[in-house]
């Protein structure tokens, strides 16, 4: 029997059908995903008529926004889920250490591909790497937001590296903070990393993301894939957005201003938000379930997640969602 697929956020016709209210009338704030993202441009004609190519320019344009050294790989994918379902194919089954809490697709994809999975808390990792073959980290963490140093997400790996194991590094929601990348770190065997445009850039439509590593990882990778797997009009779009510094340096402006606006606002309500990323809080509380249940009565949505009990909320895009969302954390009734 096939196992269900994990939950995520974003599910707004599913909860229109549960709580009864019009999709349109959802204030969704369970994705994470910057409600001001990247302005895309026109699309050409050409590039609607023409299949993808991969010598078009887009892994230079990639490789220098990431501050890749030249001895690293780069592959532009389908977003970072096409990389993360698809790498656990390339090893041989194995145990592998996923993040707990953390974003269920990668427990999932290692699991359908023959691997054991072990669910690990930061604090469980050093004890644990010596019986692992790989370990994937998310970092941020989601749904945490949690950050660790580079030095120790370098030295996992150098003992993962010493057996051939992987370190597998899921950077989704690290654009806000850049610096944290361990990007520039990469071009040692083993070590991956996985981005995305869906979050930072909120283009989570477009399905366009980069795993960078070793090169012949990237290679086998992309064998695995097969032509175009990244559509002609995803790549135009991410070559023009990476190349976009200016736009890039002023939305990590406005989104720690808004994370700040989004804590204060949290803890006046009696929520305690915690998490390094300026895309979403995260609000560990016994009564995650009754807080989610009455926002969602009112048509705001937000991620659940049961162990640990928790809410994670995305940033309003605009002064109606703050004023409600407001409103709906002192379960008052809009005007």
């Amino acid at each position: 029997m096939n196992e269900p697929r994990p939950d995520h956020g974003g599910r707004l016709h599913r909860a229109a059908a549960r709580w009864g209210l019009p999709v349109a009338d959802w204030l969704d704030l369970s994705t994470g995903i910057n409600p001001h993202g990247y302005p895309v441009p026109a699309i050409p004609e050409r590039v609607w008529r023409r299949l993808p190519e991969d010598d078009d320019g887009l892994a230079e344009v990639a490789r220098r926004w990431l501050g890749l050294p030249a001895t690293a790989g780069c592959l532009p994918v389908a977003g970072s889920q096409a990389a993360l379902q698809t790498l656990p194919l390339l090893r041989r089954p194995g145990r592998v250490g996923v993040p707990a809490p953390g974003y269920q697709e990668h427990a999932a994809a290692w699991q359908r591909a023959g691997h054991r999975v072990v669910p690990l808390s930061a604090d469980q990792v050093p004890a644990a790497l010596p019986d692992l073959d790989a370990l994937v980290w998310i970092h941020p963490n989601n749904p945490t937001g949690a950050v660790l140093d580079t030095d120790t997400l370098l030295r996992w790996h150098r003992a993962l590296a010493d057996r051939d194991g992987w370190l597998v590094v899921d950077e989704a929601f690290i654009e806000a903070s850049p610096a944290a990348s361990l990007a520039p770190r990469l071009g040692a065997p083993g070590l991956v990393v996985l981005r995305s445009l869906g979050k930072f850039f909120g283009l989570a439509g477009l399905r366009a993301g980069l795993m960078a590593g070793p090169t012949a990882l990237c290679r086998a990778l992309d064998e695995r894939l097969g032509p175009w797997a990244l559509s002609h009009p995803a790549r135009y779009v991410m070559a023009t957005a990476l190349a976009d510094h200016r736009w890039q340096a002023a939305t990590r402006q406005r989104l720690r201003a808004d994370r700040q606006r989004l804590d204060a606002l949290l803890r006046d309500h009696g929520l305690h938000p915690r998490g390094d990323s300026d895309l979403f809080a995260w609000c560990p509380t016994a009564d995650a379930g009754v807080r989610h249940e009455r926002l969602a009565r009112q048509g705001v949505l937000t991620r659940l997640w049961p162990r640990p009990d928790g809410l994670r909320l995305g940033l309003p895009g605009d002064e109606a969602g703050w004023r409600r969302l407001d409103q709906a954390l002192a379960n008052r009734p809009a005007p």
